[in-house]
């Protein structure tokens, strides 16, 4: 008797998978494509990443007109007046007057000022972790997707080969039952799962197109053509090994955290400008003006221009506003209890995603485990139960259970893996730690 493994219904087996996963490479138009140059891709094309980049690089000219509060401004001002009286209430005269007028001003204190400027740099450390929450979105959008397609891809290549498999076994059942050491009940079991087994043949196909088209929307191309694992599969390993590490990298590092505490700040110094208000602000100015009339009438013509020139201080001191600064101030004492709770609450969503992302991640590097050995014995299992059947002792359902087995449990062994390198990001991600290197160090684990 030859040994199970070496079985050739299992190498058929074998060999009709080999045969489906080289028929989906086969079919590909164009060559496949790693995930850092899809993220390159993407990063040229997502309109959500765009939308936040555009955004977050018109934030530093909002800063420079909040600046210019503080600088020196000058305005120039003209005017033109023509004036003419007649009998009898006044003297018959018309009058002409020109001006031509250059006015500077340089704010020296102005406490209201100064606080709108730390807003307004404020405001950049806002944009900045916005664009790092487009940017992580970015890259876990993109892992998700690329491993969709490679997921379906493993569904749509074990359904063929467990198809394949069945018709073996619906062909042997057929014989069987034509030289009669087999009931027609062999022949329909068999006939019934290659009917099931072509329905979810069909439900893979679709769903591989399906999840194409997304990837395919996401970078701007078509017929896109993801790199497989390389074999042996490597998975990366979960460093730090406590959820605790990774909330403490959290609460440094998360883009919500860091928006939270700048948004904090600014409420601080909206406090402090509704406060200035009720301050004196001291400005330098500075004029020159350049007038000529012109006065005509019964008693002659007269013209002349004059010179105007002044250098100064100027203060500004607000004494009464009907309660218009003491009722801001303490609006603003109460936004900035908001912020401060709001912050509370950042930490708090962050905290709880980085554990159920760090639980979550843990629980299915064990199931990648458990299906390793799970596939490895489903394979043992399926090669003796064929050996029994064409023994005698085994009948033709306990062979498809176990092709069935085997194959279900290849297809989730294949999406676990690719969970575990999702879930790998979306830890980060929760974290607020990926970068374009994590997207690098996946692209290394990807066949060549």
């Amino acid at each position: 008797m030859k040994p199970a493994s070496r079985s050739p219904a299992g190498a058929r087996a074998r060999r009709a998978l080999l045969a489906a996963l080289l028929g989906l490479g086969a079919s590909a138009s164009t060559p496949a494509q790693s995930l850092l140059e899809l993220y390159e891709a993407s990063h040229g094309f997502d309109a959500t990443y765009l939308s936040a980049r555009s955004l977050a690089e018109s934030i530093p000219y909002r800063v420079e007109q909040t600046e210019a509060l503080n600088r020196l401004s000058a305005s120039l001002t003209t005017s033109a007046v023509a004036l003419e009286t007649n009998p009898p209430l006044f003297p018959s005269y018309a009058s002409n007057a020109y001006s031509l007028g250059l006015n500077l001003r340089r704010p020296l204190f102005n406490r209201s000022n100064d606080a709108a400027i730390e807003q307004a740099e404020r405001s950049l450390d806002v944009s900045r972790a916005d664009l790092d929450t487009a940017e992580q979105d970015l890259i876990l959008r993109l892992a998700q997707a690329y491993f969709e397609v490679l997921g379906a891809q493993d569904t749509l290549a074990t359904t063929r080969a467990n198809k394949a498999a069945i018709s073996e076994q619906l062909a042997s059942a057929k014989r069987n039952f034509e030289v009669g050491t087999a009931t027609i009940t062999d022949t329909r079991e068999a006939q019934a799962r290659f009917d099931l087994a072509t329905a979810q043949e069909i439900a893979a196909d679709n769903d591989l197109v399906t999840r194409r088209i997304a990837l395919d929307e996401l970078v701007g191309r078509s017929n896109i053509e993801p790199r497989p694992l390389a074999v042996p599969v490597i998975l990366p390993t979960l460093v730090p090994g406590t959820a605790e590490a990774w909330v403490t990298q959290a609460d440094e590092q998360h883009p919500a955290i860091r928006r939270a505490r700048s948004a904090l700040d600014i409420a601080r110094l909206e406090t402090a400008k509704a406060k200035a208000a009720a301050l004196p602000t001291v400005d330098a100015i500075a004029g020159a003006t350049v007038a000529r009339g012109a006065l005509g009438g019964q008693l002659g013509s007269t013209a002349g221009t004059n010179y105007v020139s002044s250098v100064g201080v100027q203060l500004n001191m607000p004494l009464y506003s009907g309660g218009a600064i003491q009722n801001r101030v303490k609006e603003t004492l109460v936004l900035e209890d908001r912020s401060r709770n709001d912050l509370d609450a950042a930490r708090r969503t962050v905290n709880q995603a980085v554990r159920q992302a760090f639980y979550t991640l843990a629980s299915v590097a064990a199931q990648v485990r458990a299906l390793e050995a799970a596939e490895s014995s489903s394979q043992l299992a399926l090669e003796a139960t064929q050996l029994g059947y064409r023994v005698g002792v085994r009948v033709n359902l306990d062979v498809l259970n176990a092709q069935t087995q085997l194959y279900q449990t290849r297809r989730d062994l294949a999406r676990a893996r690719y969970d575990v390198l999702v879930g790998n990001l979306r830890l980060r991600q929760a974290a607020g730690l990926v970068t374009p290197a994590d997207v690098a160090s996946i692209d290394s684990l990807l066949a060549r």
